[in-house]
């Protein structure tokens, strides 16, 4: 029994050793790989679907009523200040009547005059006839009915007076009825689109159902983000947050921007999960020209560590597992303890040390433990 153990033994042994000599002879996998090294790390969330850039102000207007074009005061693409004048119906018929208005003014004002100077002579006769009285040089009667006189003809001025208010008060609402034929800009920004030409006819759109609009106003000078963000991810984020912004149209650069809103209920329903809505404004560069629309795609940062001793995530196998290629060429599994992380880089807390050569190509055939391997 003790020989029949001792030559299990060897047959073990030698199985053993032509294993690895096997491996040893084994064309080495080649791979791809990364120092481990230092750096900053973040915690982030990402949206779950692409956003969308938007501008912070941003006005599709039409004519508060029905009329034809009788100027467009701008085109496609101009930049225009807050109170320019974007369309103009026709409106002579309320032209004519803001003159008349002005000339019911002036006839009203005219005979306020007229009648606050009888108002001033009436009163000046009164005074006159009641010093004479006090002589004995005029009736009583006489004096009563100048000084009835003079109150009547002062409650004359008075309502001329109050006329003038009233025609004042036309001229106003002719104004105001050739205002609502005039579309201005709320706000300064950039004209994106234009719905009409001189001679057509606009209307407002009825309840219920949207018409494109006559003038479509942007201001670029504030742009924000505005992307689904998921309900478990929702409530870490704040108002406040610093956050970056990647947009498919400048696929290689990120723009730093600032969370200033989450919404306060759910949104939208995405199969089975439920998204909010989060809202974040850009820093607008110099040397870009971004435009409201662009798909977007929001990073927000919860958490930032500086001078971490990290690796890329892509790295990571079954979530906590890398291959290092270690200096005999031989590939190793280490099982790490993790921290800060995002879909760039992860902070390693133990089971690497800096310079440890991590494996990147982990989708190669052949990885595993053990297996002679050679850097690309």
């Amino acid at each position: 029994m003790k020989t029949r153990t001792i030559l299990i033994t060897a047959g073990l042994v030698i199985t053993a050793a032509g294993l690895y000599v096997w491996l040893a002879r084994a064309e080495p996998i080649t791979v791809e790989v990364v120092s481990v090294e230092r750096g900053s790390v973040t915690e982030t969330v990402t949206n779950t679907r692409a956003g969308t850039l938007e501008a912070c102000r941003r006005a599709r207007m039409a004519p508060p009523s029905a009329g034809q074009i009788a100027r467009l005061a701008v085109r496609e693409g101009d930049q225009v200040d807050q109170g320019d004048i974007l369309l103009e119906l026709w409106n002579e018929d309320l032209k004519s009547e803001l003159d008349l208005a002005r000339r019911e003014v002036a006839a009203a004002r005219a005979r306020a005059e007229e009648a606050c100077v009888s108002a001033r002579v009436a009163r000046r006769e009164s005074e006159r006839l009641s010093a004479v009285l006090e002589r004995g040089l005029v009736s009583v009667d006489a004096a009563e009915r100048a000084a009835g006189e003079a109150e009547a003809r002062e409650a004359a001025c008075r309502a001329a007076t109050q006329s003038v208010s009233v025609a004042d008060a036309r001229v106003d609402s002719a104004r105001a009825a050739i205002e609502r034929t005039l579309l201005r800009a709320p706000f300064a920004g950039i004209v994106a689109e234009l719905n009409g030409k001189v001679g057509e006819f606009v209307t407002p759109s009825p309840v219920g159902i949207p018409t494109p609009p006559a003038v479509d106003l942007v201001d670029t000078g504030c742009l924000y983000v505005t992307a689904p963000i998921d309900e478990v991810d929702a409530p870490r984020i704040r108002a406040g947050m610093p956050a970056r912004v990647t947009l498919d149209a400048f696929r290689d650069r990120a723009f730093p921007a600032r969370v200033r809103r989450v919404a306060p209920y759910v949104l939208d329903v995405e199969k089975q999960a439920r998204t909010v809505e989060v809202e974040a404004e850009i820093e607008i560069p110099d040397d870009v020209a971004l435009l409201p629309g662009y798909s977007a795609d929001l990073e927000v940062i919860l958490e930032e560590r500086e001078n971490a001793l990290r690796l890329p995530t892509r790295a990571l196998i079954e979530g906590d597992d890398v291959f290092v290629l270690a200096d005999s060429g031989l590939l190793e599994r280490r099982e790490l303890e993790l921290g800060l992380g995002n879909w760039e880089w992860t902070e390693v807390r133990s089971g690497l040390s800096a310079g440890d050569r991590v494996v990147l190509s982990v989708d190669r055939e052949g990885l595993a433990a053990g297996a002679p391997a050679r850097i690309e």
